[in-house]
């Protein structure tokens, strides 16, 4: 991934988010997630280009779980299988922003 991709949240990059990310990155960071990163795919988004998944698979084994929001994906790894994956090199065109819950704007 480019380096110049990846940044450090700031309250602006936060803040322009849609506010149900806004949420989303709440509740996860509820839950105890650590390591948490929004890859802002709204200028890369495939469904510009009228591109459509066919199928779409998830893995029970409990590694990772996909909630689809329709608007957005919210993918959820053991440590082990995002180091695996690595999302964020398949979408290196994405802006890649590092949150922390200090980064949210106040509910």
């Amino acid at each position: 991934m480019a380096k110049s991709n990846v940044k450090r949240a700031s309250g602006s990059s936060v803040t322009r988010l849609p506010k149900v990310i806004h949420r989303a990155l709440r509740a996860a960071f509820d839950k105890k997630a650590e390591g948490v990163t929004v890859l802002d795919l709204r200028k890369a988004a495939l469904r510009r280009a009228r591109i459509r998944p066919l199928n779409v698979e998830g893995a029970g084994q409990g590694e990772w779980v996909l909630l689809d929001y329709f608007d957005f994906l919210v993918h959820v790894f053991t440590p082990d299988t995002r180091e695996f994956y690595a999302l964020e090199r398949l979408w290196g065109s994405a802006e890649r922003i590092d949150v922390s819950e200090a980064d949210l704007p106040a509910a």
